[in-house]
C-alpha cells in the first residue's frame, strides 16, 4: 500500500471525499470536477485509492499506472486553498476480496483515521466515483448540509446519469434512462408502502459520519452492492438524510455495474441486449402496502385479512415466533410498528419482491410499472422513457 503526496491533514478538515479507481481514463475529469467546485468554509481532502488484484491483466496494470502518473502531474499544479488530493497505490489485492468494495474500505478507513487523528470524529466521509463529476455546488452542499442538520448519521445526494449527448452511443444513454428509471421506481415504490428506508443507496453519491461509520464496523469488501449492503446498517439507525441541493452525474456506463437487487432482469437484459428492461411488477407493492398499512393492528389482533403473496411469505419465513417476540418487546402500537419494521427490513423487502416475481407477479416492463406508480400516486402517465424518468427525477428533487 503506497501513500503518495501525503501530507498530514490540516486541522480544519471536515469532509474527506474517497474515490475507488480501477482501470479508468478519465480520473483526472473527475478530480477536476471537485476542484472546480465553488470553495467551503472548511477544509476537503480528496482520497483516490487506485486498486489492482493479484489476478489482473498488464492492460489493467498499466492503465492504473497511466492513471496514477497523470493524477499526480495533475495534482501537482492543482492545490490550492482548502483542497488537497493525495492518492493509495493498493496493488495485488487478494483475488477473492479485490473489487470497489474493498477499494472504497481502503479509502474510507483512511479517510475515518486522518478525521480521528485531528479529533473530528463528526467529520464526513464522502463516496464518489472516478467517472463521475459533480455540480459546481457540490461540496459546498454537503458542509453546510451536515451544518443544518447536526443530528444527520449519514446521507444519499441527488443524482442525475447523463441522458444525452455523443460521448457514448445512443443505445448506452437509452440504457441508463431505463436503469436509472428503475432506481427511481423502486425507491418511489418504497415510499408508497410507507416503509422507514426508501432512499437511493448508490455509491457514486452518498456520505457518512466518520463516528457513525467507524461504530457500523465500517465498508464492506462487497464485489458488488457494497453500497447497498453499507448503507442498510446506517439507515436503521434514524435521522438518514437527503441532499436535494446539488447533483452528481455518475458515468452512464452499465455494462461492469449490474447491481445487486435487480437481480435476474437486469441481467438478462444486458447480456441479450434486450430493448427494454423488466422491474419488478407494482402488485407486490400494492400486496405489501395492505400488509403495513394494517400491521399496527397485528399488536392487538391475531388475525388480520391480507394478499395471499404476503401470507404465503410470512409463513416461509416463520412470522408467527417473530411476531410473539416483537408483541412481547413493544410498548404500544407504534412501538410496534418500529420492531415490525427492523424485521421486515431491505433485506427482507427484496426478499419478498424476489418471492413474488417467482410465485405471484410477474415482472413487468419498467415503462408500464413506471406509469400504473404514477398512476396509483394521481400523477399523469408519461408516453416516452425518457419522460418518465424526467417526472419521476422531478417528483424525488422537490420531496
Amino acid at each position: 500500500m503506497q501513500h503518495h503526496n501525503n501530507i498530514s491533514i490540516h486541522p480544519s478538515t471536515t469532509i474527506i471525499v474517497v474515490i475507488p479507481c480501477y482501470n479508468e481514463p478519465n480520473l483526472v475529469k473527475s478530480l477536476q470536477s471537485l476542484y472546480d467546485c465553488e470553495p467551503t468554509q472548511t477544509n476537503v481532502e480528496v482520497i483516490t485509492v487506485i486498486n489492482s488484484s493479484e489476478a489482473d491483466s498488464k492492460e489493467v496494470l498499466e492503465q492504473n499506472q497511466y492513471s496514477l502518473n497523470e493524477a499526480l502531474a495533475w495534482s501537482s499544479t492543482h492545490q490550492r486553498d482548502k483542497i488537497h488530493f493525495s492518492f493509495i497505490e493498493a496493488t495485488g489485492l487478494p483475488k477473492k476480496d479485490a473489487g470497489v468494495g474493498l477499494a472504497r474500505k481502503i479509502g474510507m478507513d483512511e479517510a475515518y483515521n486522518r478525521l480521528a487523528s485531528i479529533g473530528n470524529k463528526d467529520g464526513i466521509i464522502v463516496c464518489f466515483d472516478a467517472d463521475a463529476t459533480c455540480a459546481k455546488n457540490y461540496l459546498s452542499a454537503i458542509e453546510s448540509h451536515f451544518n443544518q442538520h447536526p443530528k444527520s448519521v449519514g446521507c444519499s445526494i441527488y443524482y442525475e446519469h447523463p441522458i444525452d449527448g455523443n460521448e457514448f452511443p445512443q443505445q448506452i444513454y437509452d440504457g441508463i434512462i431505463q436503469y436509472e428509471l428503475h432506481l427511481r421506481y423502486y425507491k418511489e415504490a418504497l415510499h408508497y408502502v410507507g416503509l422507514p428506508y426508501s432512499f437511493h443507496t448508490v455509491g457514486s453519491s452518498m456520505a457518512v459520519r466518520a463516528a457513525i461509520y467507524h461504530k457500523q464496523g465500517g465498508m464492506n469488501k462487497r464485489k458488488a452492492g457494497e453500497d447497498f449492503y453499507f448503507l442498510q446498517k446506517v439507515i436503521p439507525l434514524g435521522n438518514f438524510t437527503e441532499i436535494n441541493t446539488t447533483t452528481v452525474f455518475p458515468s452512464p456506463r452499465i455494462s461492469e455495474r449490474v447491481p445487486f437487487g435487480t437481480g435476474r432482469a437486469m441481467q438478462q437484459w444486458t447480456n441479450n441486449n434486450d430493448e427494454i428492461l423488466f422491474t419488478y411488477n407494482f402488485n407486490s407493492f400494492k400486496d405489501l402496502k395492505i400488509f403495513f398499512d394494517t400491521s399496527e393492528l397485528l399488536f392487538s389482533k391475531y388475525e388480520i385479512p391480507l394478499p395471499k403473496s404476503v401470507l404465503a411469505f410470512l409463513k416461509e419465513n416463520d412470522f408467527e415466533s417473530n411476531l410473539k417476540k416483537i408483541r412481547a418487546n413493544a410498548t404500544n402500537s407504534k412501538h410496534f410498528k418500529e420492531l415490525l419494521f427492523k424485521w421486515f427490513n431491505a433485506f427482507k423487502t427484496l426478499k419478498f419482491l424476489h418471492f413474488c416475481r417467482d410465485y405471484f407477479h410477474q415482472n413487468q416492463p419498467i415503462n408500464e410499472a413506471a406509469n400504473v406508480l404514477l398512476k396509483t400516486i394521481n400523477l399523469e402517465e408519461q408516453e416516452s422513457m425518457k419522460d418518465l424518468l424526467l417526472k419521476y427525477r422531478n417528483l424525488q428533487i422537490t420531496k
